[in-house]
């Protein structure tokens, strides 16, 4: 950087900076947020070139960032998202010189028509949306064995603890990799099924997959509407905590968000207890999640449960979910992604030609070598189904999830051994709550001895954010694991 007041910050400062750390220094004038913008493009030019977790900056976020700051000198801040550079997902939409392409390059030209509500309710706080981060392709719901953070636009995002040595986990790749090298303060990833949890446990962050009806879903390009979310990853459960904050709301365009009504206009960062874990019943579940975990990190986990124990957890060993060994299918999102993705490219702009699942089929194929690297199976597999959502196999196996997942599921056991909550490794238990709309949140629980993250999950039943959120800043802040990947 040729100012060297903004290059000693940016490399004595600005790594790991919390968003109350910001904010200390934006609120004191000790910098302004168009300089924090600066620093942050600046890392992103030293270091995104081989991790590719940006897929795209926004040309008007130094502009922004000057409106805010004379905004501050105005009025004051709005909140502790104001000038706060933050991440979307590339399948969020954002009404500006940016697109929104599901990592597609059937979409690499589509300039949304409308700001996604996320976008919308971020841009109320005060956030400066800095740049869409690259994702796997279609939220990874387009073919079978596509590395995760693959696209077609954006390439292989790569995970900044170990670049082409640690799977970067999925969907939310580039989210979750841009955060953890410090691109941004925080990121806003989607969920249908481990989308958040996954990079946020494999690149040491804070991932917080809401309940289902939370947080608006309008304008994010869908895979299916049961199970789909947006959520916060984030370096810390309070930075988490704050951008959750401001992403809950009602939106009457969004049925589902009427249902979180009793949480749309709570700060989360009020359940945030560093004694939170003192006398909470904390349910392990061992069977089949922790068999995919190789010994060396199956050490580390058992070590943070450990820790749970000495932050004073009652820790109740090995609960039985009933359905864990169902023979789960993945129908319910091969039915709800042609409808939903249909519904969506009805409203993208009217001079692209991909109005369809179909119509995004035929470009693939059209464009083989550059969009069928690792083949279309999924998307092929939906575009055979109705669309109208009226088939049997649907039909069946939407009550079947629903109900495996949450009475003869996470309910069950949460009612058998009254917990607080459920813990699973990694985001290796994020199907049933996933399938049941219910929330989750992923903290840093260590490393590997090659050191690859480890995270811990905390799981509990529909609108348990507070709950979940205590018991996630109590572990946090009484092992403080987290370390910066050395870029």
């Amino acid at each position: 950087m040729e100012n060297k007041d903004l290059q000693y910050l940016c490399e004595n400062w600005l790594i790991e900076a919390t968003i109350e750390d910001l904010q200390d220094k934006l609120s004191s004038g000790e910098i302004t947020s168009k300089q924090l913008v600066l620093m942050y493009l600046h890392r992103i030019s030293l270091y995104d070139g081989e991790l590719k977790s940006v897929l795209e900056i926004n040309p008007d976020a130094l502009h922004l960032a000057a409106a805010l700051d004379k905004e501050r000198t105005i009025t004051g801040a709005r909140g502790p998202l104001h000038g706060i550079p933050v991440l979307l997902k590339d399948n969020i939409a954002t009404h500006d010189k940016m697109h929104t392409s599901a990592g597609s390059l059937a979409l690499a030209d589509s300039y949304a028509p409308a700001d996604s509500h996320v976008a919308h309710v971020l841009r109320d706080a005060g956030a400066i949306i800095l740049g869409k981060t690259n994702m796997t392709e279609w939220a990874n719901f387009m073919t079978e064995g596509m590395p995760s953070g693959y696209s077609s636009r954006g390439g292989q995002t790569l995970n900044p603890y170990g670049p082409g040595k640690f799977d970067v986990g999925g969907s939310s790749a580039g989210s979750g990799a841009a955060i953890a090298a410090n691109f941004a303060a925080v990121a806003v990833g989607t969920e249908t099924s481990g989308s958040i949890l996954s990079p946020a446990s494999q690149n040491s962050l804070v991932g917080i997959k809401p309940t289902v009806g939370l947080v608006s879903r309008t304008g994010i390009i869908p895979i299916a509407h049961t199970q789909d979310t947006a959520g916060p990853m984030a370096r810390t459960v309070k930075d988490a905590a704050i951008l959750l904050t401001a992403l809950v709301g009602t939106d009457f365009e969004d049925s589902i968000t009427l249902t979180g009504d009793d949480l749309a206009e709570v700060d989360f960062t009020n359940y945030l207890d560093v004694d939170g874990l003192k006398g909470a019943r904390i349910g392990v579940a061992r069977e089949v999640y922790f068999d995919y975990l190789s010994e060396e990190k199956r050490v580390v986990l058992d070590k943070a449960i450990q820790e749970l124990e000495k932050l004073g957890a009652v820790i109740i060993e090995d609960v039985k979910i009933p359905s864990t060994k169902n023979k789960w299918s993945y129908h319910v999102l091969t039915y709800e992604f042609k409808s939903d993705l249909n519904a969506y490219l009805q409203n993208v702009d009217p001079r692209l030609k991909i109005r369809s699942l179909a119509d995004v089929i035929a470009f693939n194929e059209a464009n083989e070598d550059k969009m069928l690297k690792y083949g279309q199976v999924i998307l092929k597999e939906a575009e055979e189904t109705s669309g109208t959502l009226t088939e049997k196999d649907y039909l069946q196996a939407l009550e079947n999830d629903h109900y495996h997942s949450t009475i003869n599921g996470i309910d069950y056991v949460l009612k058998e051994h009254q917990l607080d909550a459920i813990v699973f490794p990694n985001n290796f238990g994020a199907g049933i709550p996933a399938k049941a709309g219910y929330p989750s949140i992923t903290v840093p629980a260590g490393y590997s001895p090659e050191g690859e993250p480890v995270g811990i999950t905390f799981t509990g039943t529909a609108f348990s954010e507070p709950t979940l959120l205590k018991l996630a800043y109590a572990f946090e802040q009484g092992t403080k694991y987290r370390l910066p990947p050395k870029l």
